[in-house]
């Protein structure tokens, strides 16, 4: 096994930053399973690369071992995670691996799960194929962080997002713009690396969104849509209600009229009935638990005033997104300001850094 004396050559370092590039274009886009990075290389030279599937299947071993057209014996794997050696809904990648005669295997760090962490090297060494772990261990580590967030705490990844002009305002009625294009592109980015997004009612009425990502060509993995909404007070004119299906929207709710729900159910859209407090609030904790069991990894909150604000009260964010406009909004008629900060006993500003500069705005970034 790797020990701290190990060291890993320069050509070593370069095949696993391959893979981890692998595995973040993957992110968010691999369903329950995480997104893993795979390189082969024989003679020093790549001879395949394989990534983790859509919605997690096949695994990236099994489809650079596939992929690859060259005699696979003697060859060297590097991959992000430790390889399954357990069957599940496929065979063990490290059977693929054994049958293959690849001679080396390179992974970075041990899988959290407990079906397969510290099996896969006793399976592979005792068919003659060396291993070593560690490479780029600091690295991948911080890349699987929601990963391990996911296995341990069986809940959402929770990243949140909100935007607010130079006087603080989130919503103005004159002038709804507050970011410029490249912050737009980076919301689109952050919905496409998410597999869930989750808004209120409130926000949904006022602002109509759309909640898709635009990016060219990724309009396909636009995140599924979440709704808090605790008597279905949605405007049912809007664009999540009229493209709402079974697959792409749950909404919560806690009372309404039988008509209106059986409106919402035509729609085949997924009511779920969750308790609310003396203040109408529902129990957040109660409903991540939920969105996990349906499948949800990575959730982004893109939320107004009251639901980020209570997701910062209870300490929700794993991750939070602050962008910063060089704008001013007007304070006429209808406007919102940004309280999100006000009277919380946990200091969060302290702990933002600046994360980018798109033109004149800048994002702000606090991690848990």
């Amino acid at each position: 096994m790797s020990t701290k004396k190990d060291k890993f050559s320069f050509k070593d370092k370069l095949y696993m930053s391959l893979a981890l590039d692998l595995a973040k274009a993957r992110e968010g886009l691999t369903g329950t399973n995480p997104s893993v990075g795979c390189v082969i290389v024989k003679n020093d030279q790549i001879i395949s690369i394989g990534q983790t599937s859509y919605n997690g299947r096949p695994h990236a071993e099994h489809n650079a071992i596939k992929n690859c057209v060259d005699d696979l014996k003697g060859s060297k794997m590097y991959v992000t995670l430790e390889p399954c050696s357990h069957t599940g809904q496929t065979q063990p990648c490290t059977n693929l691996i054994i049958r293959s005669k690849i001679s080396e295997v390179f992974y970075s760090i041990k899988d959290i799960d407990k079906r397969v962490r510290g099996k896969t090297y006793k399976t592979l060494k005792s068919r003659n194929i060396k291993v070593k772990i560690g490479l780029l261990k600091d690295r991948v580590n911080q890349f699987y962080l929601p990963y391990f967030f996911n296995r341990i705490n069986n809940l959402p990844y929770v990243s949140g997002k909100i935007a607010i002009s130079k006087n603080n305002l989130i919503y103005s009625k004159n002038k709804k713009k507050i970011t410029n294009t490249l912050s737009d592109r980076f919301t689109h980015y952050l919905r496409l690396k998410n597999d869930s997004i989750l808004i209120s009612y409130k926000t949904l009425n006022i602002d109509n969104p759309k909640l898709n990502c635009r990016l060219k060509n990724m309009e396909n993995f636009s995140p599924q849509r979440i709704i808090l909404d605790n008597s279905l007070k949605m405007n049912t004119k809007s664009y999540l209600f009229k493209t709402a299906n079974k697959d792409n929207t749950i909404i919560f709710y806690n009372k309404a009229h039988k008509l209106k729900i059986l409106k919402f159910k035509r729609k085949k859209i997924k009511l779920i009935k969750s308790k609310i407090d003396k203040h109408k609030r529902f129990d957040i904790s109660i409903i991540m638990k939920k969105l996990y069991n349906f499948g949800c990894r990575n959730l982004l909150v893109e939320g107004g005033n009251e639901l980020t604000k209570n997701f910062l009260s209870q300490k929700i964010f794993n991750q939070f997104y602050l962008f910063k406009s060089s704008v001013k909004l007007p304070k006429k008629d209808d406007y919102i300001e940004f309280e999100g900060f006000n009277k919380l006993k946990y200091n969060y500003k302290k702990r933002f850094k600046i994360n980018s500069n798109f033109g004149k705005d800048t994002v702000m970034l606090y991690k848990n």
